[in-house]
């Protein structure tokens, strides 16, 4: 399941830190960015988040503050440059507390955490379209595309390639733009510029994926949480 998220921070590098950073989480999806809790406040009523990764020293109100505003606010992960709050954060429920400069490693061990907790919240994944096909247009026709044969998604300059079992398509759209319209239980983004149907994996051989009619490479960053999304706890061992 893909969980919509919010980063809010007043410094511009560390909003575009973040958002590399959240833009290789499978699971994550970048709703917004605002530079203080005010701003953000108005985003989140246009549109409800799952997630927010949250500073603390801000103008106007700082994050600890603005938690405070509501009780219904989204799940929060703080990420600020002090770490003299983090017992006040933890007393308002924050998730987890990251201390700037974090790597990406401690980032995605504190959103695989918000994945569970998630997950558990809502206890069941969302439903694979009822209607199990989509529509594209290439080369002036509009195509129909089963989900059930798409196999992989490839991203290359400004188009994508949808590889199905009989055929392999270009379309003019971006490999977010199709993302957005796949079923999140069924497909998974395992490359930036990759998303493979989770059904259709045939071997795991380290970060290669096998497909049967293609192999497609797992990004180094992505791996720990391909993998648990893939395996899903499934994995028989000794």
């Amino acid at each position: 399941m893909r969980w919509k998220c919010l980063i809010i921070d007043d410094e511009p590098v560390a909003r575009k830190i973040l958002q590399e950073f959240v833009e290789d989480v499978p699971f994550l999806e970048l709703s917004g960015m605002a530079e203080n809790p005010v701003r953000a406040g108005l985003l989140l009523h246009e549109s409800p988040v799952d997630l927010m990764f949250l500073d603390i020293n801000m103008p106007k109100m700082n994050g600890l503050q603005f938690l405070k505003t509501s009780a219904s606010l989204p799940l929060a992960i703080m990420t600020t440059a002090y770490s003299d709050y983090a017992l006040e954060g933890f007393d308002l429920n924050v998730l987890d507390y990251l201390v700037k400069p974090f790597s990406f490693e401690r980032f995605l061990k504190a959103c695989n955490k918000a994945d569970a907790f998630l997950q558990l919240k809502h206890k069941t994944n969302a439903p694979l379209d009822a209607a199990g096909y989509f529509f594209v247009k290439c080369d002036g026709v509009i195509e129909k595309i089963m989900y059930k044969e798409l196999i992989w998604v490839e991203a290359r300059q400004n188009y994508i390639v949808l590889h199905t079992e009989s055929r392999s398509l270009i379309v003019y759209l971006t490999l977010k733009g199709i993302s957005d319209e796949l079923p999140e239980t069924q497909f998974l983004k395992v490359h930036k510029s990759v998303i493979v149907n989770i059904e259709k994996i045939k071997s795991l051989e380290g970060n290669t994926i096998n497909l049967g009619s293609a192999s497609v490479l797992i990004s180094q960053n992505l791996y720990p949480s391909v993998m648990k999304a893939i395996l899903k706890d499934r994995m028989i061992k000794r």
